[in-house]
């Protein structure tokens, strides 16, 4: 009988991220089974039409070159069966038995992961796997199957990450990321479970709410009017850029920083910037308030193209990968966090400034004010961001600009 591969891309199972995997079906003997061929990728991406990665989908070649591979390896199996003249199944050719599913080790599921989130240019989820990876290596070797992770192991792993002295919340971070990576190999079908471990280990109770960083209004100003002659006859470049990047997000609703790096000129007019936030691939608008505006003037360059970046981080002629623009993004937030430190010892406040603190700030003065809570974006460090969207969806851009009045 005629055996046939085809491939498609799994709706059903899209995530929050709107992506989900390729998926085969194996066609044999009048039954067939779907797979999946391990590799994530946009729904955005993908030819529903053809089943094919689409021509202008980024990172394509390498995308397409990985499906090729896995069904090659399925042809591969077919091949040796058809030259045996040798019967076989669809279990015998997917090597569906226990002692097969056992022989995916987790360490080779994780540099997998790894591999596929790097095509697809998810480089903060990259250092996640990589990091969980890492610290389950310290533990024990993961050359042993998914089906080893038990609640025993589990607890074992979070006494060993205790012993280390990691923060809570670093613990919260990689028990996180080897759930995913379990539900994610499961769903896929490469490992069986009864019950999942996670459903006794509580991966939500290791969560330690942070406590809320903001400085007061009067330290904004104190800010505003720093001297950078105070630093000494040539201060650190960064020290400048440190200082308008995190104003210009107290006074931009709290933009984040990875935000403004990618902020381009087609993303400005007069009055507003427009963006789509990086966390939530939520649109936003924002009005520009003078203060905003007068930062932005100082990095307009005459001679600018609409895709140009507005701030001095990247350059786009010269980051032209996703991952050296993730790359860029981190080396500059370092050097920035670095010199803001410097301004929390001028300033004399008992709170490490960081980019992130300029968001907290933001809020903070704004419920100090009486603002509606709904229009604050509390999603800027408060544990429960869904809500939070659900309140600003409610409001309009005119209620928005005119609580911001508040932060001047």
């Amino acid at each position: 009988m005629s055996t046939s591969i085809s491939i498609y891309f799994r709706k059903e199972k899209v995530n929050k991220h709107n992506e989900s995997f390729i998926c085969a079906k194996i066609s044999h003997n009048n039954e067939f089974k779907r797979i999946s061929l391990g590799i994530k990728i946009n729904a955005n991406d993908w030819d529903f039409e053809y089943n094919k990665v689409k021509e202008n989908a980024p990172n394509r070649e390498y995308l397409q070159l990985l499906i090729d591979m896995e069904i090659q390896k399925i042809n591969k199996k077919i091949l040796n069966y058809q030259i045996q003249n040798q019967p076989f199944t669809l279990d015998d050719l997917l090597g569906i038995t226990e002692k097969k599913l056992k022989s995916l080790t987790i360490k080779h599921y994780f540099q997998k992961e790894i591999t596929t989130l790097q095509a697809a240019g998810q480089f903060s989820s990259v250092s996640k796997y990589k990091y969980c990876l890492s610290s389950l290596c310290k533990y024990r070797s993961m050359d042993i199957p998914f089906t080893d992770i038990n609640y025993k192991f589990l607890i074992e792993f979070e006494m060993f990450l205790r012993k280390a002295e990691l923060a809570d919340n670093s613990i919260a971070t990689l028990f996180s990321t080897l759930k995913a990576a379990f539900n994610s190999a499961l769903d896929q079908g490469l490992f069986t479970c009864k019950e999942s471990p996670f459903k006794k280990f509580k991966v939500g109770r290791l969560w330690i709410p942070t406590q809320k960083r903001a400085i007061q209004k009067e330290n904004i100003y104190e800010l505003k009017a720093i001297n950078l002659s105070d630093f000494g006859k040539n201060p650190s470049p960064y020290l400048e850029l440190a200082i308008d990047t995190f104003m210009f997000s107290y006074y931009t609703a709290g933009i984040n920083f990875k935000d403004i790096a990618t902020l381009k000129y087609k993303n400005m007019d007069t009055d507003h910037i427009y963006y789509s936030r990086s966390k939530t691939q939520k649109n936003l608008t924002i009005k520009l308030l003078p203060e905003a505006l007068a930062i932005l003037n100082k990095y307009i360059k005459k001679d600018f193209d609409i895709e140009d970046y507005i701030f001095p981080i990247l350059n786009r002629h010269i980051h032209t990968t996703e991952q050296q623009k993730f790359n860029r993004i981190q080396k500059t937030r370092r050097k920035i966090n670095q010199n803001l430190q410097l301004l929390s010892k001028k300033l004399n406040v008992n709170i490490k400034l960081t980019t992130y603190v300029a968001s907290h700030t933001f809020a903070s003065v704004l419920q100090k004010s009486g603002v509606n809570i709904g229009i604050i974006s509390e999603s800027l460090g408060h544990t429960n961001q869904k809500t939070t969207q659900i309140y600003l969806n409610g409001f309009e851009n005119t209620q928005i600009d005119e609580a911001m009045k508040n932060l001047r």
